[in-house]
């Protein structure tokens, strides 16, 4: 059951990064791609249909660590404290931005709302990537499971580490441009016009820096965590990963420059899906790492509850998760096709 509980978990945050990596990455391209207010109404109405919904599933990967490995989430939260706040406040200040920028129809208002909208989208895929750095590199967990990291320290890898180092914002940066690339595509698929055109233009370029970026992290995992790769030898759900993560790449490459939208965002969507498999396939049963004795970390195993009580999560996971799936069916059924501007004055 704990093995199942890490991939239940695993999938959650998988399916969040992808989903609402869109939203990032669209509010990242926002201001590159829509020059005029009716342009950026129309990125935003793209996103207004999902963005909300899309941020439950941060919700529901916590909440499968409070149901599963509550040693796990207690850890990281009282460790990552100052790296929490900063996601919640990032997460607020994206949600009161779409909101509140056709309020007021003022130039100045939308504009500083515009931005704002950018700082956040921007900073969140880079704290994500420094929080997954984190998770590979290690963190200072000692033997009574407690930790605490400065924002940063010398800014390397070894101990005293810090929540940002050369490597976490090596990381950081690859999955910034990642999503980049990701809402780039997805918003080529949802939007026309201008806008459209301005997409297919940077979709290319920013898969180009992903992809160099994404092979420095793969050498910089080496020299901070060689057991992954140890470990990716014997576990075949690592080697499918992998699988995933080429075949998404190979589609998004073919497909975007013959004006395949929708084939290349889910070749994007794969490429995201199939790189974190492939980490916890490597990385497992470890869930925290200690970089202070490997006897000191937290696994599925030994930070897990009860046999008995990861058997009642499970049949409730199993129950509700066909509602959400059919949620998010109907969600993009309902707003298939592309979108035009939404009416002035409405929040998104």
């Amino acid at each position: 059951m704990q093995t199942l509980w890490f991939w239940l978990t695993s999938i959650m945050v998988a399916i969040y990064a992808t989903l609402d990596g869109f939203d990032f990455g669209a509010g990242i391209m926002h201001l590159f791609v829509a020059k005029t207010d009716r342009e950026r109404r129309q990125v935003l109405a793209a996103i207004g249909p999902y963005w909300d919904g899309n941020e439950v599933w941060l919700l529901a990967g916590g909440g499968a660590l409070f149901v599963a490995f509550p040693r796990v989430l207690a850890a990281g939260f009282s460790g990552l404290y100052l790296a929490i706040f900063l996601v919640i406040w990032t997460l607020i200040l994206r949600g009161i931005a779409i909101e509140f920028r056709s309020h007021v129809a003022l130039d100045l208002w939308r504009s500083f709302w515009d931005g704002v909208f950018f700082l956040a989208s921007s900073s969140m895929p880079i704290f994500l990537g420094a929080a997954l750095g984190n998770i590979i590199r290690g963190v200072p967990l000692d033997k009574r499971g407690h930790f605490n990291l400065p924002l940063f320290t010398d800014f390397t890898a070894r101990n005293p580490v810090g929540i940002l180092d050369w490597y976490t914002v090596l990381v950081g940066l690859f999955v910034f441009a990642t999503l980049a690339a990701h809402g780039a595509l997805f918003l080529s698929w949802k939007t026309d016009g201008e806008v459209r055109s301005r997409c297919r233009k940077l979709a290319l370029p920013a898969w180009c820096a992903a992809t160099g970026l994404g092979l420095l992290a793969t050498w910089a995992t080496a020299k901070v965590n060689s057991d992954i790769y140890t470990n990716l030898s014997k576990a075949p759900l690592a080697w499918l990963g992998l699988l995933l993560f080429l075949t998404g790449t190979v589609v998004v490459f073919l497909a975007q420059p013959k004006g395949r939208d929708l084939l290349a965002f889910i070749g994007s969507s794969v490429f995201i899906v199939g790189i974190l498999a492939a980490t916890a396939a490597s990385v497992f049963p470890v869930m925290l790492r200690s970089t202070l004795d490997a006897a000191f970390s937290l696994t599925a195993y030994n930070a897990s509850v009860s046999h008995a009580g990861l058997i009642a999560g499970a049949k409730w996971w199993f129950l509700g998760i066909p509602l959400v799936i059919g949620y998010f069916f109907v969600v993009f059924r309902l707003h298939r096709g592309k979108v035009r501007a939404t009416t002035d004055g409405e929040g998104h």
